[in-house]
């Protein structure tokens, strides 16, 4: 019986997504062509303002950067500027749009120069002159001597991120800290509907926490790679069983980072999708031009339409 309810599941959600098509899945913007390796996005709920970070070919350097709309055009990209010699990744802007999480190993000393593991950080909006705060480590009990990464939390506050423990299930693992009398609880992983003995990683949780899109690595029932999928709450609030969001979304390459924005049913996430072809160019330009705007195999944000149906 479970089984069957599965595959109806399986069949609802690809009849879903059946009137898209790879051409319907573009970039985000041509502002970060200029780019060689680029993940980890969010947008404000208007729309005029973006977070992504930013890296290097092999990822050794790693910096968060903005973009930031006026009328219908989207200005040149800027650092953050609590960005330093550190490792800045993952941003994830707040449903209230008053805190913005990242991930560092920047020292807790601010006069230390040594790398500390990666932990949850954040900066809050100042709103005398719009500008953020200095960071601040989020602390224990979501903080440890282990890396914790990838935050993302909904409307009430409750925290969602990864983390590698000798005591999860898998490699990476999803876990959840409930936001209660103005303090983080205890950490506690997620369940096997979502989890299992392999990677798990890159949760975005919705505003009213009903569903759930994280990223499996090289799974039975996966197109390859990292695959996006998606996990809803049923009628005990429990996570239900997570189903692959399927092709054009999911390919043979990685899909990993997911950002929805509700209102609007979009859906961005980070892909290494490829599908450049050998032609003949006529100047060093064209040829560079095609490389740099194509699906050329290099990590870029993507948009695709997706209506989530929710329980």
């Amino acid at each position: 019986m479970k089984q069957i309810l599965l595959l109806l599941a399986l069949i609802l959600f690809s009849n879903l997504l059946s009137g898209q098509s790879e051409n319907d899945i573009t970039t985000f913007s041509k502002k970060l062509d200029q780019f060689y390796n680029i993940r980890d996005f969010c947008i404000s709920n208007n729309g005029n303002e973006a977070y992504f970070t930013i890296q290097s070919p092999s990822g050794e350097i790693s910096q968060i950067a903005t973009l930031k709309k006026e009328g219908n055009k989207w200005l040149e990209p800027e650092l953050l500027p609590f960005c330093d010699e550190f490792m800045y990744l993952e941003p994830f802007l707040t449903p209230d749009q008053n805190r913005l999480f990242f991930v560092s190993d920047r020292p807790i000393n601010n006069s230390s120069i040594q790398k500390k593991d990666f932990d949850i950080w954040y900066v809050d909006k100042d709103t005398i002159n719009n500008s953020w705060s200095k960071p601040k480590n989020l602390g224990k009990p979501v903080n440890s001597s282990l890396d914790e990464f990838y935050p993302t939390v909904s409307s009430n506050n409750n925290l969602y991120f990864t983390m590698a423990s000798p005591n999860g299930l898998g490699k990476d693992d999803i876990y959840f800290c409930e936001w209660k009398l103005g303090k983080y609880k205890e950490p506690v992983l997620l369940n096997k509907n979502i989890n299992s003995d392999g990677y798990e990683f890159n949760a975005f949780i919705s505003k009213n926490e009903d569903f759930l899109l994280f990223t499996k690595y090289n799974t039975v029932d996966g197109q390859g790679s990292g695959d996006l999928y998606i996990s809803k709450k049923d009628k005990n609030n429990n996570w239900a069983k997570a189903t692959n969001l399927g092709l054009p979304i999911n390919t043979k390459y990685m899909e990993y980072c997911p950002f929805y924005d509700e209102e609007n049913q979009k859906l961005y996430f980070t892909s290494k999708r490829k599908n450049i072809k050998t032609q003949d160019f006529k100047t060093v330009l064209d040829f560079k031009n095609y490389i740099k705007e194509s699906k050329n195999g290099l990590s870029k944000i993507y948009v695709a339409k997706l209506n989530i149906i929710k329980n």
